[in-house]
């Protein structure tokens, strides 16, 4: 167990006018510092009706108190709660009087931070706390639920200690080179790497799922003007986000809605339609255009399917095509204006959707696309919620395993195997935390609310 020094104190409930306020405090003066406020203690894990009084003795509130002893608490320390009422003034005096006291503000996500250095969570369930409180869907929120109580983190630590298991294997038998051990050429190691990769790639691919349910896709609907982007928008998202006109370049700047589909947030955006023009806004627009097309997940090249050009000769499609390779797709609308049925077709390798934005036929064929560029797939259940850090250390450990495999070609190469192995282990300890410097753990905690 860590030990601290700091006794800290935040508001655990969102900042404004409510019912109930909670105020908690976490740290050595805990009990001293709740008794001085509220008189006597409750038993540990119960609570009790109190009055709260300031240094000097004055009514602040009355309310419940709460007391958990270390190390049967959040953070693993002892922490008192007060319950008062949900006035700002009221949690303001209250919170004033702690820190006179002797207490001083949390920082962001410090209560966490402080379950985390205690081993009551380890990273990933960490991590979850904050990804349950922002989840934007049903599905994101049992995900994140499930990272909480532990599924991902058991996955990580059943590869982890595989990889020990192997380690300690080669590298007994790399210090007992007189037993003649014939390690690498026996297929032993050749086997449970194979293994290692294949339950590597599994937990990859859920976590893959887990990350686009917490992050969601960013999609940027770009084209030329009166293409239709707008409507599009509009369309995808059912409401009237965006100024429909039939005069060219209505939209300027960049418009943003976040939808979901099956639960995977997307987040949209409109953006002013690129061409030549010498107008000053126009061109800022279109800067901004360029600049949001660059950043995205998909980009969604909207054409007029009654512009007689064909748009694969454009140069728009030529520059969208450079600037973003594989992220991009066609979309062919005013289709209900030739009388032509929804399609997909592929040009090359670029996708391409013929739908109409006004009469929504063809719509879900854009969404089911969208989705499967997203990697979601049903039948794979991520089971928890997943960060991009996390998909990065799996890529890392991934790439660690193919690497030991190689070396295994050459039959005096043990040293390297286990040396590759070893980075395995660090980039799945990563996940969890076991491995970790205090730069990610700023950046992590620092994201949390306050009182968390």
């Amino acid at each position: 167990m860590t030990t601290t020094t700091d006794t800290i104190c935040a508001l655990a409930t969102p900042a404004g006018r409510g019912g109930v306020s909670v105020v908690r405090l976490s740290g050595p003066l805990t009990a001293t510092l709740a008794t001085r406020v509220a008189g006597r203690l409750p038993a540990p894990g119960q609570q009790r009706l109190a009055t709260f009084r300031d240094c000097e003795g004055g009514l602040i509130d009355k309310g419940l108190l709460l007391y958990f002893a270390a190390p049967h608490s959040f953070t693993g320390e002892a922490v008192a709660e007060f319950h008062c009422h949900g006035s700002p003034i009221i949690v303001d005096w209250l919170l004033q009087t702690l820190v006179a006291l002797g207490a001083r503000l949390a920082r962001p996500g410090e209560f966490s931070q402080r379950a985390f250095l205690n081993d009551k969570l380890d990273l990933v369930q960490a991590e979850a706390i904050a990804d349950l409180i922002a989840s934007s869907s049903a599905v994101a929120a049992r995900h994140a639920l499930r990272s909480l109580q532990g599924d991902f983190s058991r996955l990580v630590t059943a590869l982890v200690k595989q990889v020990i298991e192997l380690r300690v294997y080669i590298e007994a038998a790399l210090d007992f080179p007189d037993e003649e051990i014939d390690f690498l050429g026996q297929g032993q190691v050749e086997a449970r790497l194979q293994s290692l990769q294949q339950q590597l790639h599994r937990t990859f691919a859920s976590a893959r799922q887990g990350a686009l349910l917490q992050e969601g896709l960013k999609v940027v609907i770009a084209g030329a003007p009166n293409a239709g982007k707008s409507t599009l928008l509009n369309a995808l998202s059912g409401d009237d986000i965006a100024i429909v006109t039939p005069i060219a370049g209505t939209t300027r700047d960049m418009l943003r809605q976040t939808i979901q589909v099956d639960g995977i947030p997307l987040t949209l955006i409109d953006t002013a339609g690129l061409h030549p023009s010498e107008d000053p806004v126009e061109q800022e627009g279109m800067r901004r255009a360029r600049a949001a097309v660059t950043d995205a997940d998909v980009v969604l090249l909207l054409v007029d399917a009654l512009d007689p050009v064909p748009f694969a000769s454009s140069t728009l499609f030529a520059e969208l095509q450079q600037r973003v390779g594989s992220r991009l797709t066609v979309v062919l609308n005013k289709i209900d204006l030739l009388g032509q049925p929804p399609r997909t077709a592929m040009l090359g390798d670029i996708p391409c959707i013929y739908l109409s934005a006004h009469t929504g036929i063809g719509l879900p064929l854009l969404t089911e696309h969208l989705k499967q560029r997203a990697g979601y797939n049903p039948a794979e259940d991520a089971g928890f919620i997943a960060r991009r850090r996390h998909l990065a250390a799996l890529e890392q450990a991934e790439k660690g395993l193919a690497a030991a495999r190689h070396c295994l070609n050459d039959l005096r190469a043990g040293e390297l195997v286990a040396e590759e192995l070893r980075k395995v282990q660090l980039a799945l300890d990563e996940i969890t935390g076991k491995f970790s410097s205090d730069d990610l753990l700023g950046q992590i905690f620092g994201s949390f609310c306050i009182g968390k």
